[in-house]
């Protein structure tokens, strides 16, 4: 993203655009949408504070000090926040921005802004589906032993860093033996639909390519050919948010690239942050000025939206289930997409869709956020779990792989055993005529 001229003046610090600063009305109807605000009610830990706190240290009135960056950090960049304000401040864009150049100028200073974890973890391994895979292949012989109760129950995990700590808590069962979806899957019956293409991401095919299997079966369901690049790569997002935008900007052009080659009509992406990433590669474009992303991010569709904008077939099955759905943050705010899975699970047969309080409050999930602000984290999961529960479901939904590794963790360490599933999981079954006790036992 550009600077204004201002920003390289001796006046500013040259951090973000100036201009973009002062968009912000000071009216704060976005405090009592911001979760960290709520948890704690301190102005800086919330949109408007974190406003002033960044124009200060701009203008050079404020110094940036790792205090100041504590009250950014805690920033879930949930973009609640962009839905309440009534003058369309962008505030992902403008944190995003601040982030990365503040990372820049760490870098040029001779201080390394990351740690082993993030170096070895966040960007080795978490984006690289195949090296994930393989990572997790003594997880799941772990969980097939029971070795992971054995430990549990020994607390042998408390000699962990926490962030190990919270990555094995999370840690949903495994499911090994699914092979990877293949470069091409015809469509079935007649042909009605879109050449679609199939966005795989990284963690969501490692943990949950289930989902993706779903997805593509309903995909030729309703009529399309289903095109999956065995090429593409991680949406950025990982790098992106921690301020490594080079790293997120080429994975951006692989990914552009390799679903042009397949002349797509449309991207199809069931994970919501993934989605929300794909969507905005047009931030690319703005600072570069080439508009080679913009044809993409206009191809790239929620697979809820996707399916509730096409002609498709009724499911059939019947599944007596009370299902809670559970918002994910980068569909309901990043993407403004809320109606459109709540549609297609209320067309399912017997399925009683129940909704929660708070349903716009994020779960505290926020892609690594759960691993790098656990306190928080975790206090806004309790909220989201209590809501939840309150609801006495059978099942819960949601459309983001981030929340449903942080919920799983929320129900296990709670005692409570509920499947976490996407709505495309619960709509391939009503397709596929599954039982429901069938589909209770496969989602456990």
């Amino acid at each position: 993203m550009s600077k204004s001229p201002a920003a390289d003046s001796d006046h500013f610090a040259g951090l973000v655009p100036h201009q973009q600063l002062l968009t912000c009305i000071h009216c704060g109807l976005c405090t009592s949408a911001c979760p960290t605000y709520l948890e704690t009610g301190n102005e800086n830990d919330g949109p408007r504070g974190r406003i002033h706190l960044m124009r200060g240290v701009e203008e050079k009135r404020i110094e940036l000090t790792e205090t100041v960056r504590g009250h950014l950090d805690l920033c879930l960049d949930c973009r609640a926040c962009e839905t309440a304000c009534p003058s369309g401040v962008e505030y992902g864009q403008l944190i995003e921005t601040f982030r990365v150049s503040d990372r820049e100028q760490q870098i040029q200073a001779g201080k390394d802004p990351d740690g082993w974890f993030e170096k070895f973890f966040l960007h080795d391994i978490f984006p690289d589906r195949r090296r994930l895979d393989r990572l997790l292949w003594p997880a799941w012989l772990m969980q097939q032993l029971r070795l992971d109760r054995v430990i549990d129950a020994l607390g042998l995990t408390r000699i962990l860093p926490q962030p190990l700590q919270r990555m094995h808590r999370m840690l949903p069962r495994l499911k090994k033996g699914l092979r990877s979806i293949p470069p091409f899957l015809p469509h079935q019956g007649e042909r009605r639909q879109a050449r679609v293409g199939l966005f795989l991401g990284c963690v969501s095919d490692a943990m949950f390519r289930r989902v993706h299997w779903a997805t593509a079966r309903v995909l030729q369901k309703a009529g399309c050919d289903v095109y999956t690049p065995d090429q593409q790569q991680c949406c950025g997002a990982i790098e992106f948010h921690a301020g490594q935008r080079e790293a997120a900007r080429k994975r951006a052009e692989t990914n552009a690239s390799v679903f042009q080659e397949e002349r797509v009509d449309v991207v199809v992406v069931n994970v919501a942050g993934c989605g929300a990433m794909l969507k905005e590669y047009t931030h690319f474009d703005e600072a570069e000025g080439d508009g080679s992303f913009g044809k993409f991010a206009g191809q790239v569709r929620d697979i809820n939206e996707f399916l509730a904008s096409i002609d498709l077939p009724a499911p059939t099955g019947p599944l007596p289930l009370k299902v809670v759905y559970q918002d994910a943050c980068h569909l309901r705010h990043a993407q403004q997409v809320v109606q459109p899975p709540r549609t297609l699970l209320q067309a399912i047969p017997q399925l009683e869709l129940r909704e929660i309080a708070e349903a716009t409050i994020c779960c505290g999930a926020a892609g690594s956020y759960n691993l790098q602000q656990p306190d928080m984290a975790d206090r806004l999961g309790d909220r989201k779990l209590k809501n939840i529960l309150a609801q006495e479901p059978d099942v819960i939904a949601t459309a983001n792989a981030g929340c449903a590794l942080q919920l799983n963790a929320l129900l296990k360490t709670a005692g409570v055993n509920i499947p976490v599933v996407h709505p495309i999981e619960l709509l391939d079954a009503s397709y596929q005529q599954t039982p429901v006790a069938a589909v209770m036992k496969s989602l456990r």
